[in-house]
């Protein structure tokens, strides 16, 4: 052994150069792959993981299981390169984890899954839904809608159709939800006295309002050398074109939804709420990287999609404001790094001289510290 470390030794003495143009490289290139290398405050090391998530509302928890949890478990359960499969059942919804090997790939995954789905009999109207590939500790952003004019109502509608759309289209966004708010709705109260003038059910008023919000596509219809499309719009777009919809015909007079209901906008039945700084009804979102992105890339394309959002598309009463933003405990974690490391190079350098009394032997141990990290 001690003739090897000679070898090494006499080595490095007779090609100093060599080794000062080597040691010079490894610096370069542990420079470059620092600036490279992703800073993630909570790195997930978890194997790649499938969700899927099935809605059936008003079912048990019981009907759930049977109708939809196990038939998806038992169709999983042929997935290559799993290693187990869980599942949660609660009243009207059902959710399936697969769990991979370390090696596999997301989209490998992703595919066995939906190939496996498609083999799935469920229920009438059911639809499960595959999560976006993110991991559990892929939240990295949280922001407040603030508004002086508008409501909870208002704000998350406007979360919905417009801010939500906006931040998914931003690269490495892999999903974004909204917590709070009342959700809008149009709602349809039929007087049982009027139903009973017309003999008319509920279910027909129901039933009418379905069907009349529809676009029914045509034939074409050629004239002059020109082809008109023939369409019937039908779609419903406010609450006069749903009080105007036609319910039954009574001796020859239409029986409007008006005549026998109120329409009016109302709210989704709440299940939650979210309170900040005094304000009990706050409409909050959260933004979830993609499993495996660089986190500070991230939140900076974020950052700049919200400042469009605040300046261009929103309007100037509306604000998105920070609530939640894992850049500051980036940026605290890789200080307290540089921290310990300066620290260690002083204390190692001071005790060195104090017990050595060489400064050339301080020089050579302490200088040993930033390049094994670099290297």
């Amino acid at each position: 052994m001690n003739k090897f470390i000679r070898g090494i030794v006499g080595f490095s003495l007779k090609n100093r150069f060599f080794i000062f143009f080597m040691t010079g490289l490894l610096i370069i290139s542990g420079i470059v792959s620092y600036q490279n290398t992703p800073l993630e405050a909570f790195p997930d090391v978890t194997n790649t993981q499938i969700i899927i998530v099935t809605q059936w509302n008003g079912r048990s928890a019981e009907e759930i299981e049977r109708f939809v949890t196990v038939p998806i478990e038992v169709a999983m359960n042929s997935v290559q390169q799993k290693t187990n499969v869980r599942s949660t059942t609660m009243f009207g919804l059902s959710i399936v984890k697969i769990i991979f090997d370390d090696n596999v790939e997301d989209f490998f995954a992703r595919q066995q899954v939906n190939n496996q789905l498609r083999t799935v009999s469920l229920p009438d109207g059911v639809e499960p839904d595959v999560q976006p590939p993110y991991g559990p500790t892929g939240e990295i952003f949280r922001f407040t809608l603030q508004s002086k004019d508008r409501d909870s109502r208002e704000l998350l509608t406007l979360h919905k159709w417009v801010i939500d759309r906006q931040l998914r289209s931003v690269p490495g966004v892999a999903d974004v939800v909204a917590f709070g708010g009342r959700d809008k709705i149009y709602e349809v109260q039929v007087n049982p006295t009027k139903l009973v003038k017309y003999n008319i059910t509920p279910l027909e008023v129901y039933q009418a309002v379905t069907k009349s919000n529809i676009n029914v596509g045509g034939d074409v219809i050629e004239k002059n050398g020109q082809a008109y499309v023939v369409r019937g719009i039908g779609l419903l777009n406010s609450i006069p074109d749903i009080q105007n919809i036609i319910v039954e015909y009574v001796k020859d007079n239409p029986v409007l939804v008006k005549d026998v209901a109120d329409v009016k906008e109302s709210d989704m039945p709440r299940v939650g709420q979210v309170g900040l700084d005094g304000n009990d009804d706050v409409v909050e979102g959260i933004v979830v990287q993609r499993k495996g992105e660089n986190p500070s890339e991230v939140l900076a394309r974020v950052k700049d999609k919200i400042e469009a959002l605040n300046t261009k598309i929103v309007p100037r009463d509306v604000k998105m404001v920070t609530f939640y933003d894992r850049d500051n405990l980036i940026d605290f974690c890789a200080h307290t790094v540089k921290h310990n490391l300066v620290e260690g190079i002083v204390l190692v350098t001071v005790i060195v001289f104090l017990f050595m009394a060489d400064w050339r032997t301080t020089v050579i141990v302490s200088i040993i510290i930033p390049l094994a990290l670099l290297f």
